[in-house]
């Protein structure tokens, strides 16, 4: 028999939201709004290169992405999705053994990309549903090579702040990377939840993740990116998997850059459906934490399986994590109703 990893063994795999024809799907925090237009547009045309590789080195994308954010292109790194990039970023710095540190609950390919890399992963509890902060500082030992700040956090919605943030950074040592991994910044307000790009674009050691499958809805073609120091970015890059960002992929990001107008109406429009059905459930008496992002969190501990089974049964997915809570996207106004009605009869049935 074939050996294998040892450390792959006991891993979980990584477990996407479900999907079921017919079904409202609020389970994967994706854009409900479809293509943006331009979008539509641009991969129409693009039928007769298929047959050829892809840029490996993304170059106009670079081009539109530095242009984006007033920055160079070696400061930038592609890669298939942000959760490429999170793992390019952890082949870069892990040795063997290596410790990286992240708030837990958080990202759930956190852990999975940590171990693949040979890392081993440092959990971090929240505290009333927040990265704690100044406890992942103080879980950083010698053996620390990373640390991840999901901000806002994915599953439970929240943020930390900018003295908070800003304090941590400069209590890093200078030998640690920190990666901002920022996948729901457009939805957040930036009176609330500091752009890390604006203000630690000139540390040596952070770098920011952003990704085009959330605001700019590009989820099925995998396209994210992290911003860095020029001489980490080099290799990071080294890291990708060859050919990783399809054409398709490359031209729809670079389309998509283009359609500030259209995004922004529809963070909007999101946003507000986001407070409105905060607003409706916490009349319902559920504990909701005030969302900086496109989906919710009910931390519901042991009624959190039993409630997303009880949405399942009528059609509408959300996604829970057992013993802890419940994340629900935001969708469309009568998507968002469903599940309003069904958290009502739950409620009435308790």
């Amino acid at each position: 028999m074939v050996d294998v990893r040892s450390s792959l063994l006991d891993l979980q795999s990584y477990v996407p939201g479900r999907k079921s024809p017919g079904a409202v799907v609020l389970a994967s925090n994706e854009c409900p709004y479809g293509l943006l237009p331009n979008v539509a547009a641009r991969l129409a045309e693009l039928t007769g290169g298929l047959s050829r590789y892809p840029d490996m080195g993304a170059t106009r994308l670079l081009e539109a992405l530095a242009a984006r954010h007033g920055v160079s292109p070696d400061r930038i790194a592609v890669g298939a999705g942000s959760s490429e990039v999170c793992g390019q970023i952890l082949h870069t710095v892990c040795e063997p053994g290596s410790e990286v540190v992240f708030g837990w609950r958080s990202f759930e390919a956190y852990p999975i990309l940590t171990t693949v890399a040979g890392g081993v992963p440092v959990r971090v509890p929240l505290r009333d549903h927040v990265q704690d902060l100044a406890g992942m500082a103080a879980a950083v030992t010698p053996r620390t090579r990373l640390v991840f700040v999901c901000n806002p956090n994915n599953p439970t919605s929240t943020p930390v702040d900018e003295a908070a943030l800003r304090a941590f950074v400069d209590r890093m040592p200078g030998n640690v990377l920190i990666a901002v991994d920022e996948a729901y910044h457009e939805y957040a307000d930036p009176s609330v939840v500091p752009d890390a790009l604006a203000l630690f674009g000139d540390r040596p050691n952070v770098v920011v993740l952003r990704t085009f499958s959330k605001a700019y809805a590009l989820a099925g073609l995998r396209v994210g990116y992290c911003v860095g120091p020029p001489e980490i970015i080099a290799q990071v890059r080294k890291t990708q998997t060859p050919f990783s960002v399809s054409a398709l992929a490359q031209e729809a990001a670079i389309a998509a850059l283009g359609e500030h107008d259209e995004v922004d109406r529809r963070v909007a429009l999101t946003v507000a459906e986001r407070d409105r059905v905060t607003a409706e459930l916490r009349a319902l008496g559920y504990d909701v934490p005030r969302s900086q992002a496109n989906f919710l969190w009910l931390p519901l501990g042991r009624d959190s399986a039993p409630f997303a089974e009880h949405c399942h049964g009528d059609g509408v997915i959300v996604r829970a994590f057992p013993g802890e809570g419940v994340r629900v996207t935001v969708g469309l106004p009568e998507e968002n109703a469903a599940f309003l009605a069904l958290a009502g009869t739950w409620r009435e049935r308790r």
